[in-house]
């Protein structure tokens, strides 16, 4: 080609090359803030650690209204035998959270589930998994039942190695647990929704599912996105629409610094590894 084509050609060129930046930036852009990911629904749900059925592993703390809003699940070794151990996906399902928050949560996942209820209705859970040593997904992956997701940790040795987790049927809690009420019209008692929902009718249609739909740690409930992202998903009906309680943002979702108290405990001798068994 002669020089004075090239030469000719350089500035279409660039501005075709800052077009397409501009556009993959757009694009980008709008991905990370996108309301709906489309989503088959779940087939039935399982227990994050010992597929299929939590084998090689109790729960050191169980779920309670109002005080432990989840439950913490070890390996039956005890102590800090369970570092590294496979997290899975309860169900099938979007993550619309996979971050290391810090404080006392550490590596957390949240992974969304849209399934059909017994009656026939169609609703939304979100599953929540903390204190994780890895995490192997990212934010947006589509997850299977049963697919590993992270390894178990303690937070970097805040607590004995634990998994945390959570299910929780108001979608807007994301990290900020203190601005919702800590009772049953929030949080479900995990084992209890697992063993009711272990079978689940399902069918080949995919549902748009909202994703970013809260705000940041720390940030204000205000700053979420649930109600423009409920009424681009028309097909899916919002779950709690009563109005949330503002508190300052907690520091330490371990209500009592149970998992602190008892590694002291055990440091002075009053406590064995290992005895803390299932409740």
């Amino acid at each position: 080609m002669p020089d004075h084509a090239k030469t000719n050609l350089q500035p279409a060129l660039r501005l075709l090359l800052a077009l397409l930046c501009l556009l993959a930036a757009s694009t980008q852009g709008f991905a990370q803030a996108g309301s709906t990911i489309r989503v088959r629904l779940a087939d039935g749900f399982d227990f994050p650690v010992g597929k299929p059925d939590a084998a090689g592993y109790h729960k050191a703390r169980g779920y309670f209204p109002n005080g432990h809003l989840g439950e913490d699940w070890n390996g039956n070794g005890g102590g800090d035998s369970d570092l590294g151990a496979p997290i899975y996906a309860c169900a099938r399902g979007v993550v619309i959270l996979s971050t290391n928050i810090g404080v006392g949560w550490g590596n957390c996942i949240i992974v969304r589930h849209i399934y059909r209820e017994l009656d026939g209705r169609v609703a939304m859970v979100d599953s929540l998994y903390a204190h994780l040593h890895q995490r192997v997904v990212k934010l947006h992956d589509l997850v299977e039942k049963g697919q590993l997701v992270g390894t178990m940790g303690g937070n970097n040795g805040m607590y004995f190695v634990h998994l945390h987790f959570e299910m929780r049927k108001d979608l807007r809690v994301g990290m900020n647990r203190s601005q919702f009420p800590r009772d049953n019209s929030v949080y479900y008692s995990p084992t209890a929704f697992i063993n009711a929902h272990r079978k689940l009718a399902v069918d080949s249609r995919k549902y748009d599912v909202p994703v970013n739909n809260f705000a940041a740690y720390g940030g204000s409930i205000a700053d979420s996105r649930s109600d423009s992202d409920a009424a681009k998903a028309p097909a899916i009906p919002r779950l709690d629409n009563k109005p949330v309680e503002v508190r300052q943002p907690e520091l330490n979702p371990e209500d009592d610094d149970f998992w602190s108290r008892l590694k002291a405990k055990i440091r002075s001798g009053q406590v064995t590894p290992g005895s803390e068994e299932k409740k």
